[in-house]
C-alpha cells in the first residue's frame, strides 16, 4: 500500500539531488572576483562619502561663524564614524544575504515563509 508513495518520495527526492547537483556547478573565478571588488568598493565609496559629508558640513560651519576649524575636525570625526556605521550595516547585509542564498542551496523553499511571517 505505501509502496507507490515510497517510490513517488523517491523520485522527488532524485529530481531534488539532480537540481542540487546541477547548482553546484564550478563557477569562473573571475565572477567571484568581480562580485568581491563590487563589495570592496561600495563600502569604500559609503566610507568615503561619510567623510566628504562631513567635512563639507564642518568647513561650512566654519566658515559661516568664522571659527577656528573645531567645527571641521568634530563633522569629519561625525561622518567617520558614520562612514564606518553604514559600511557595517552593509556587510551585516551583504552576510545575511550570503547565508540565505546558502541556506537556500541546501534546502531550497524551507526558511521562506518563516521570514516573512516573523516580519523580517
Amino acid at each position: 500500500m505505501t509502496d507507490p508513495d515510497q517510490s513517488e518520495r523517491l523520485a522527488q527526492l532524485e529530481d531534488r539531488i539532480a537540481a542540487l547537483k546541477k547548482k553546484k556547478e564550478p563557477r569562473h573565478h573571475s565572477e567571484e572576483h568581480y562580485s568581491q571588488a563590487q563589495v570592496a568598493w561600495r563600502m569604500v565609496t559609503e566610507l568615503v562619502a561619510g567623510l566628504m559629508i562631513g567635512f563639507g558640513m564642518g568647513y561650512g560651519l566654519d566658515s559661516l561663524f568664522g571659527t577656528i576649524p573645531i567645527f571641521l575636525v568634530l563633522f569629519t570625526l561625525l561622518g567617520l564614524a558614520a562612514g564606518i556605521k553604514t559600511m557595517m550595516r552593509s556587510a551585516d547585509e551583504i552576510q545575511r544575504k550570503k547565508l540565505a542564498e546558502e541556506a537556500e542551496d541546501i534546502a531550497p523553499g524551507s526558511g521562506d515563509d518563516k521570514r516573512t511571517k516573523d516580519g523580517d
